[in-house]
């Protein structure tokens, strides 16, 4: 698990900080071109041969230089046909060597100058399961030029309570999630938002745009644009948390497990549904972010997850099986064309993706079985 506290660096400290954030993904980047260049990803034959050149060359101590080629070894043999990329200010990797927690509102990271202790701030969710920080970090740079710690942490995983049934859940756009209990957690607001922050950043742009072209530099523009790309952000999240909550709520103390549907090509299925010009509704929300927050927090408190198939969900009829194109009317509406059943799509297709985990789903009683049939 991955708790994000806020770091208060003063002016000497960021400017080291950045520094070091700077040279090491200039190294990473340096270090992936040579693996790329021989195709290796092995990361003891990369050391042999690279280890001296990043601490000659980017100035790295020792420490810096064994995470800049795990994690570039690790980055690359993700995918050896494509050479990784890093940003001049992509997160920083850090460990218990160059990382040292000093009670509950300071941490001391290494530097390119040196350690720096900085105070950092973190709510009340965070404190609370902070004890359990394992020294692995993240150092994060925004583009508004505040500075991030995602710790992770290790929290007891609770033993999953034998599922007799499941909460089947379809992720969408117009519904962002439906659930087989007949719960809908509605897009509107979500589309409404995404819609006025496209607005104004179009608007901002084309400010910008005129101001670049005046020979002026927007810069108050520009970190406008940066804030309001923020705010959306945190609104997705915040909306996700929301969802995943309630969605492990549903299942808490009712011996029921979360059906959710596999999110391989969730976006290319999804964009099928739309039409060209209402694809953006599809890349403006965050699926995996969804299904991430939903599977941490059943892990921690005991729920069984189970990852299904989703193909034809939307088309079968969760009455009879009758799988048909013509069984989906609309958005909307389903109707069978063989038995005439009819409901709610997105309840239909939460229905079908919970009958798919029970019979994958050995344990679960016949009970479940029969009331899903």
């Amino acid at each position: 698990m991955t708790l994000q506290t806020q770091l208060l660096p003063d002016k000497e400290q960021s400017a080291a900080m950045k520094q070091t954030v700077e040279r090491f993904n200039a190294a990473c980047s340096w270090l992936a071109e040579q693996a790329f260049a021989v195709r290796l990803s092995n990361k003891v034959k990369l050391q042999q041969l690279h280890y001296r050149d990043l601490r000659e060359k980017f100035g790295l101590s020792a420490q810096m230089a064994a995470i800049c080629i795990r994690h570039v070894g690790g980055t690359y043999s993700r995918d050896k046909d494509k050479l990784p990329k890093f940003r001049k200010h992509a997160a920083m990797p850090y460990d218990s060597r160059i990382l040292s927690f000093k009670g509950v509102d300071r941490v001391s990271l290494l530097t390119l100058s040196g350690r720096v202790i900085v105070p950092f701030v973190m709510g009340k969710y965070q404190r609370e399961r902070f004890t359990n920080a394992i020294g692995q970090s993240d150092l994060v740079l925004r583009k508004d030029g505040r500075w991030f710690l995602l710790v992770t942490v290790n929290l007891p995983d609770k033993t999953p309570t034998p599922a007799t049934d499941f909460v089947g859940v379809d992720f969408g756009i117009t519904n962002i999630a439906t659930t087989s209990d007949g719960e809908v957690f509605s897009g509107a607001e979500v589309e409404q938002t995404r819609q006025r922050h496209h607005a104004l950043s179009q608007t901002l742009q084309h400010k910008a745009s005129k101001q670049s072209q005046a020979g002026k530099r927007p810069r108050s523009i520009h970190k406008l644009l940066i804030r309001k790309g923020g705010q959306e952000a945190r609104f997705r999240s915040h909306t996700n948390h929301c969802i995943s909550k309630k969605l492990v709520a549903s299942a808490i103390g009712t011996q029921r497990g979360i059906a959710l549907e596999d999110l391989q090509g969730i976006r290319k299925r999804i964009e099928k549904r739309f039409r060209r010009s209402q694809r953006a509704k599809v890349s403006g929300w965050s699926f995996f972010q969804l299904r991430q927050f939903i599977t941490y927090k059943a892990q921690l408190s005991g729920i069984t997850l189970a990852l299904v198939d989703p193909r034809n969900t939307s088309r079968t009829c969760a009455a009879c099986g009758h799988c048909a194109k013509e069984n989906r009317k609309s958005q909307a509406e389903f109707e069978c064309v063989n038995c005439h059943h009819q409901n709610h799509a997105d309840i239909n297709a939460a229905i079908n993706i919970r009958g798919r985990a029970i019979v994958n789903s050995p344990q679960v009683s016949e009970r479940a079985v029969s009331k899903a049939a």
